[in-house]
């Protein structure tokens, strides 16, 4: 019966070493993906892209913007996900500068005769089309909110394949594990003889 747990142990301790290398392999190659999908965007920071200016100009739009970003990618390259999550952080600045600071959920639906953003369709100004006139500042949010979505499931991506990496060499100490206190096992059983 000893010997069926022994070998039982090899053989755990043997799985668990080949998940772990699956883990670590797998991980790696998707940390690598992510920081080449990045390289290949051709993403560069614009010059505002760092606390000071953001700050400068936030306060020239006059728009009220508490958590303003405090890393720093002007005239960088992106091509990690932690620099995908800073330029997604400033994409939002711009978006709230452009809009006044207003989230797509603040903004009226569509526009009225006077310019002004209204989400009542019945005080809307009417299109060429017949059809009530867009507020175009929304479309603005849409695509930042699509655009900073991406970067930021570079960051995401990027740490969980970091993770996947650890959780790999920590498969493989166990399985190493395994083996060890079965082959323990083994040698005390036959030290008693």
């Amino acid at each position: 019966m000893r010997r069926l747990f022994v070998i039982g142990g090899i053989v755990s301790g043997v799985l668990l070493i080949l998940f772990g290398l699956g883990s670590i392999w797998i991980s790696a190659n998707g940390y690598t993906d992510v920081r080449d999908s990045l390289e290949r965007e051709n993403i560069v920071g614009s010059p505002d892209m760092e606390p000071e200016a953001t700050r400068a100009a936030v306060e020239e739009s006059g728009a009220e913007i508490d958590d303003l970003p405090e890393c720093d990618v002007a005239g960088e390259e992106v091509t990690t996900g932690s620099e995908a999550r800073c330029f997604a952080d400033y994409m939002r600045i711009h978006a709230l500068e452009a809009t006044g600071g207003q989230t797509y959920a603040e903004m009226g639906r569509f526009l009225d005769e006077d310019g002004n953003a209204t989400s009542e369709e019945s005080e809307a100004a009417v299109g060429e089309n017949g059809r009530p006139v867009e507020n175009p500042q929304r479309q603005l949010w849409v695509t930042e909110t699509a655009l900073a979505t991406a970067l930021n499931m570079a960051f995401l991506a990027e740490n969980l394949a970091v993770f996947g990496v650890v959780v790999g060499i920590a498969l493989l100490l166990a399985g190493i594990g395994f083996i060890v206190l079965a082959l323990g096992a083994l040698r005390l059983r036959d030290d008693r003889y």
